[in-house]
Parts: C-alpha cells; structure tokens; sequence
C-alpha cells in the first residue's frame, strides 16, 4: 500500500469524496434513529421516554455539529484539491464512538438490572455501522482503530454500569451477563478486522481504477499529440510533384504509425533543374518522424545553395544530421536531379538500396546499389561520385523504402524485390502514379491481412 505522500492527486480526491460519502450516510442513519425514538416516545409517552428523547436529541446534535463541521472542511478539500483529512481522523473516529457509549451509558432503561443495560441497548448495533462504513476511508489500518476504540469505548459505558475486568478471567458462566460484554467486545474487533480486508481490496480496487484512468488519459493526450504530430509531418509533403518537361513524376507516402521516417521531398535548383528525394529514417513513430523533418531542412538547405555541387552538398546534409542523431540512428537518402528537355538523371544514393531502374527497350531491371554510407554513420562522408543515367522513353526509376519488399505474409514470407519488378513491369504503360497504386494494391493483396509494419514510401521518375 502506497504512503500518504505517495499517493496521487486523484486518489486523494477519491478519499475525500468517500469520506464525504461516509459522513452523509452517517448522519442519515443518526436522523432515522432519532425519528425512530421521537415515534416511540410519541406512541408510549411518558416522562421516562420524554427525558430519553431530549438526551438523544441533546448528544445527537453534537454528533451531527462535529461531522458537519469535519463535511464543510471535506468539500474545501476537494474544492481545493490540496488537503485531506488523514490528521483529522483520529480526533473523528475518537468523537463518532464515543457516541453510542454515551447512549448506552445514559440512555440505558433504568428498569434493566446494571448488568444488562450494556447488552440490551440498541445503541451497541451503531459501533458495526461506523465498523462498515471506515470501509470507505480505504485503509485497512483506520478500521483496525476504529475497532479498537470502539471497544475501550464500549467497555468504558460498561464499566459505568458496573463491568468489572475480572469478570474476563471470572469463574462463571458463559452466559453471564459479565462474561457476554466480553463477547461483545471480540464480535467488534472480529468486525474490525473483517472491515479491514474489505478496505484493502476496495483501495486497491480504487487504485486500479484510477491507475486505468490515468493511463487512458495520458494514451488520449499521447493520441492528440501524435495526431498533431501527423498532420504537421503530412504538411511537410509536397502538396503536388514537379512538372519537368520529359519527365513524369509521382510519389506517396503511407507511414506504419501515426507518425512514420520516411519521407519525399522535392526542391528547385538554382540552375533552373530539379531534386527529388527520398529518406528513411531507421525506426518509425514519433522520433524518427522528428528526425525526418530536420533531415528535410537541411538537405533543402544544402541543395538549394548555388555553389554546392551533388556530392558536396550531401557531405553537408550528412555532416548536419550526424550532429543530431543519437547511437544506432541513421538516415538512408536518396536524391535524383534531371532537367527539362533532358534525358539524363543525376543519382546519388547515401545508403539508400536497391534503387529500381527499368529499361523499356530490353524490357528488364537493373538493381543499382548506393555510393555511400547513410547519412549519420559517421562525421564524414564517404562515397562514390553521383551516376548519371541516360533515360529513353518508358525507362522509369523506382525510388521505394524496404516496407514494400519487406512486408511479410502470414506464413512470414516476404514480397520481395522480384514481386515488385514484376507488378512495376506489368503496369509499365500506365501513368507513374497509377504505377505505385497498382504496386500498394499487389503488395496488401500478398500480405493477406498482416499488418503494415514499415512505412511506405515512393518515388517513381518515368521519362515521356
């Protein structure tokens, strides 16, 4: 069980409310056993009755002041929401059981013989209420003291009307009057102790609860924020891809989480030529997503400078990124730059592999690896010169991360690059983003179900 300075702001608050609750069914209880002896005084008047009532009202209201006045401090508390009560409850507990002593020492029928007044008073059945009701204090501890208070405290009204300790260890009877206070007093501790592993399991039901509430509130608010997190991710997208002369190019994207590492990017050059660019960031979620969005400023910073060349301005992108990223992060690039009215694409792959490169004419594939490490490994970048590739009408380049060939079906078998050539080539004549459409359609009807596990992303250049 938690300490008091352990325990949550909630639970605090859940104490408060059932200690409210307590209080109320409490003064309940007290107001229907007052009406019950103001009807029987009404039914069988007389001056014994009548001078029983008045001394019952006369105690009831200052039970009733002292836990209204412990109510009105309870419904700060939870209006504030910085306060409890657990200083207080000694006091509490002490004032409630001196209640029904009070009456079974003064309210006692004088025509009973001493012996049985403690036995025969109603007011015995009120130390099982406030036994029961210390359930909602929600630690076991205050129904063990509230038990055995309320034992001195009966013992002391039995003692007022002649009980004696001896008559524990007394040579009589069992059914002794004496000897059945004795019996009285263990029924209230046997309660006690009952009541107190019915607190225990109500606290930790109580804690369970709001355990689950406040792991559902913080999923919520991690829901919110991934939500935000995707739509600023998703912003970053270009809205529409390149219009360059010869060329017709198309892309998407489709992360595994809410938030996914890959990404694709294009840029104008100063020369008046265009960058496509592809990343993936190892890993998907939040982090990754992060990284991939400082990945995309940099490379547009870097590639948008004049005086940088292809490789140069890689080495730049690489040397930035490597300052960001942690141990065992790293980011594969792959970046392609053609021109209007020309046939040749410039490629520079940092990590990034295979790259997809179809050639109508002898209707066949060619898996071109990368020139360099992925961005982050190392400080510097080492790589081989960018490839210039000639482009005749129907070649296409395929730019895709590993979540398409990678995707598994239930019997954990991947799709493969050889399925992927396969859908490309079987949708060759069609547009270059019909050409990923058909690609996803192939890739989920392998799949079977199974879930997506990596993001998705491509990028397909296919030259007019």
């Amino acid at each position: 069980m938690s300490p008091f300075y352990d325990e949550s702001p909630a639970f605090r608050q859940a104490l408060l409310k059932s200690e409210r609750l307590r209080i109320l069914i409490l003064l309940v209880a007290v107001g229907i056993a007052v009406l019950a002896r103001l009807i029987r005084t009404l039914v069988a008047w007389n001056p014994e009755n009548a001078a029983a009532l008045l001394w019952m009202v006369f105690f009831t209201c200052l039970f009733v002041a002292v836990d209204v006045i412990v109510l009105r401090v309870i419904r700060a508390a939870i209006a504030s929401g910085k306060s409890s009560l657990h200083s207080a409850w000694l006091l509490n507990i002490l004032l409630e059981t001196c209640f029904p002593a009070v009456l079974i020492a003064f309210m006692s029928s004088p025509r009973l013989a001493p012996e049985y007044r403690p036995l025969v008073n109603p007011s015995f059945l009120f130390y099982f209420l406030l036994i029961i009701l210390s359930t909602l204090r929600l630690k076991p501890s205050i129904s063990i003291l509230c038990g055995l208070i309320s034992s001195v405290t009966y013992l002391a009204a039995a003692m007022f009307h002649g009980w004696s300790p001896r008559w524990i260890l007394a040579n009589a009877s069992l059914f002794a009057p004496q000897k059945i206070v004795s019996a009285y007093v263990i029924s209230i501790l046997v309660a006690a102790f009952a009541a107190a592993l019915v607190a225990r399991e109500i606290r930790h039901q109580v804690e369970a609860a709001l355990r689950e509430a406040e792991t559902r509130r913080k999923m919520e608010h991690l829901k919110h924020d991934l939500e935000v997190a995707r739509s600023i991710q998703q912003s970053l997208l270009p809205k529409s891809m390149p219009q360059v002369s010869g060329f017709e190019i198309a892309a998407w994207n489709k992360p595994a989480d809410q938030t996914g590492g890959d990404y694709y990017d294009w840029q104008a050059l100063p020369d008046g030529r265009v960058l496509v660019a592809l990343a993936d960031v190892t890993g998907h979620g939040i982090g990754p997503a992060l990284l991939a969005a400082v990945c995309r400023a940099y490379a547009r910073v870097s590639f948008g400078q004049q005086q940088n060349g292809f490789l140069k301005a890689m080495e730049q992108v690489n040397t930035a990124v490597s300052a960001d990223v942690g141990e065992g992060r790293f980011v594969t690039f792959v970046a392609a730059i053609l021109g209007p009215n020309n046939s040749e694409v410039e490629l520079l792959s940092a990590g990034h592999a295979p790259l997809f490169l179809y050639w109508l004419k002898h209707d066949r594939f060619e898996q071109m690896e990368a020139q360099g490490l992925p961005l982050g490994i190392s400080p510097d970048f080492f790589s081989e010169p960018p490839r210039t590739l000639q482009f005749a009408s129907g070649d296409l380049l395929l730019l895709a991360t590993d979540g398409f060939f990678e995707w598994a079906n239930a019997a954990e078998e991947l799709f493969g690059s050889e399925r992927l050539e396969n859908s490309v080539r079987a949708s060759r004549d069609k547009s270059a983003s019909e050409i990923i459409s058909i690609l996803y359609e192939e890739v989920l009807r392998f799949a079977g179900g199974t879930s997506q596990k990596d993001d998705l992303t491509a990028i397909v250049i296919k030259r007019n």
